[in-house]
């Protein structure tokens, strides 16, 4: 079992930043993919960012260039840097992970983007 507590979301203007963290504990040892989902009312769930243990990262096309992927030197955190954000990333975030064919979710974090 690995559980997942993300944090970090909140209001911010147009063109601001967020970071958002999640903090994996439990069977840790086994996760071989973190990542970052959302998912906007009336929308169906989407990647934002995936984070492999070798290193390797992918974005949707919506986000690359502004958001930033990273594991914590504790390698049981995973990081979002949000940057330049726009109405359209207003989502509640989700932090995932993989481990033995499992995927697991946390609670979600909402981030608003609105002037």
């Amino acid at each position: 079992q690995v559980q997942l507590v993300e944090s970090g979301g909140g209001l911010v203007q147009p063109g601001g930043s967020l970071r958002l963290s999640c903090a994996a504990s439990g069977s840790i040892f086994s996760v071989v993919t973190m990542g970052w989902y959302r998912q906007a009312p009336g929308k169906q769930r989407e990647l934002a960012a995936v984070l492999t243990s070798g290193g390797s990262t992918n974005y949707a096309n919506s986000v690359k260039g502004r958001f930033t992927i990273s594991r914590g030197n504790a390698k049981n955190t995973v990081y979002l840097q949000m940057n330049n954000l726009k109405p359209e990333d207003t989502a509640v975030y989700y932090c995932s992970a993989v481990a033995q064919s499992n995927v697991y979710w946390g609670q979600g974090t909402q981030v608003t983007v609105s002037s």
